[in-house]
């Protein structure tokens, strides 16, 4: 499957397709000076295979988790850079999931003033979401993401065939962002994951297909693109406060798309599958802290933080909440059904 993202002076190249990875030259050239970036928890498999198709690479590999994106990290990736000779002709690729995305497009963002950045997303997460876009950050202790840019990336090459190494607790927390995907824009996708047999490669494809839609329409989040943010504002703050990032990316969004569905029916829809994937639910976080962090958060301003209540899938809202009423929100147990 070949999806386009068609964006003013930058648009790229979608590849989903098993073994695409396989065949790198054709989506890019692989004699140039390149830098690839991945984590201490990829398989070699698949390292080795992209290397092996490089003339003139260097590899930085840094550890695992989202422990990692930051400040430091960051640093050291682009002084790896500079001592590798990459130069404004260079390019970098991400293989791995949505950490290494965002450190290594943030990297190509800022060295040079930018140049030339491919995402080859190895987890279910980084595959649906977040290697499409040209969203690209890292955290500053532990409010998320607060530190980035926009860098577009030259192609994204998915893959199917690396997740089969791919843990099913990743998987889960992955298909998380899909979920969310479908209760923005289309139930279909949402009664997908109802179905007896899950079709992953289908739910992917039309979360990918669903992200070049809004990406297309509203590049740097002026308007539609904030609805992606579903989940994210208490999420992300649940995600922050666990000191060792207990609960990965996906886990907390899933938890976090529960604080924003009023209907009742329908966050029990959610909940049931979230259980039938094996997500946590998470309801051990330190609530104070989680409110400290909301008030960093990106999407915040003098009035208050900009939320998306989604009422039906397929249909959502916004709404500015002032911290008191987050506050209100936090406090609730969304595991239990209750009319409010």
């Amino acid at each position: 499957m070949l999806l386009n993202v068609s964006l003013p002076g930058h648009s790229y190249p979608i590849v989903i397709e098993n073994g695409c990875l396989n065949q790198i030259r054709a989506y890019l050239n692989t004699d140039r000076k390149t830098m690839l970036v991945c984590d201490s928890g990829i398989p070699k498999q698949w390292v080795d295979l992209v290397c092996n198709q490089l003339s003139d690479a260097s590899l930085f590999c840094f550890e695992q988790g989202e422990g990692s994106k930051n400040m430091q990290t960051l640093e050291a990736l682009l002084s790896a850079m500079v001592d590798a000779g990459l130069n404004r002709k260079s390019q970098v690729i991400a293989l791995g999931g949505g950490v290494t995305g965002d450190m290594a497009g943030f990297a190509s963002a800022i060295y040079m003033r930018g140049i030339d950045f491919y995402n080859f997303p190895t987890t279910v997460l980084s595959q649906v979401d977040s290697s499409v876009g040209g969203k690209t950050a890292v955290d500053l202790g532990r409010v998320k993401n607060i530190v980035g840019a926009f860098w577009q990336p030259k192609a994204v090459l998915i893959d199917p065939q690396v997740l089969s190494t791919l843990d099913e607790r990743q998987q889960a927390a992955g298909l998380a962002e899909a979920l969310k995907m479908g209760l923005l824009f289309d139930e279909k996708l949402v009664e997908a994951f109802e179905q007896d047999t899950l079709d992953l490669p289908a739910i992917i494809a039309r979360s990918v297909d669903l992200k070049r839609q809004v990406v297309e329409e509203d590049e740097k989040e002026a308007g539609l693109r904030k609805a992606l943010n579903f989940g994210h504002t208490i999420g992300h703050a649940i995600e922050g406060s666990f000191e060792n990032y207990e609960y990965l990316h996906g886990e907390c969004i899933a938890a976090g798309m529960l604080y924003f569905v009023e209907d009742e029916a329908l966050r029990d829809r959610i909940r049931s599958i979230c259980t039938r994937l094996n997500l946590p639910e998470i309801r051990t976080f330190d609530a104070q802290s989680v409110k400290q962090l909301l008030r960093s958060d990106k999407k915040g301003n003098e009035t208050g933080i900009a939320c998306v209540f989604v009422d039906r899938p397929g249909s959502f809202r916004f709404e500015t909440l002032k911290p008191e009423e987050i506050d209100r929100l936090v406090e609730e147990d969304v595991y239990e059904k209750h009319i409010r």
